[in-house]
């Protein structure tokens, strides 16, 4: 199942992209929500190869998903790739340059099953997909003005 969304956000394409990068502030903000995040890497600067096992509580369980940096190509592309026991997930960051002051934000998400179970689940959640399309664009949404607030704070 494949999500996104499209953000025009009033910061130079430089500046979003260092908002959508900034993994220690994302890691703050999993955090404050409730998540327990754990850096499986030692880089010791953001790049290719840094990993997370974050936890959270969902639906009445506790589920953890291990994610890692697969490609980061300053100042427009950032994609991590996950896991869990249901899922390997795939999320797609892509800055583009409006005008010098403005930029958009493409976000995608795509999870693949990776059991029975988990691929009925996907097929009961595309009986709502509308729902979740504009659940979806709300939360990024959200998500990059709280990581934009903190860096300007």
């Amino acid at each position: 199942m494949k999500f996104s969304t499209r953000r025009d956000i009033d910061l130079a394409a430089e500046g979003l992209f260092r908002t959508a990068s900034n993994f220690d502030a994302i890691e703050r903000l999993l955090v404050r929500r409730g998540a327990t995040v754990r850096r499986l890497d030692d880089l010791a600067a953001p790049g290719v190869g840094m990993r997370w096992l974050i936890g959270f509580d969902w639906r009445g369980r506790h589920r953890e998903v291990t994610a890692e940096v697969a490609q980061l190509d300053a100042p427009e592309v950032v994609v991590i790739k996950g896991s869990s026991d249901q899922f390997d997930l795939m999320i797609r960051m892509t800055v583009v340059a409006l005008t010098r002051a403005k930029s958009r934000l493409i976000f995608e998400t795509e999870a693949h099953p990776r059991s029975m179970k988990a691929r009925l689940m996907l097929q009961t959640a595309k009986l709502g997909k509308a729902q979740l399309d504009r659940k979806f664009a709300r939360r990024v949404g959200d998500f990059i003005a709280q990581l934009a607030a903190g860096e300007h704070a």
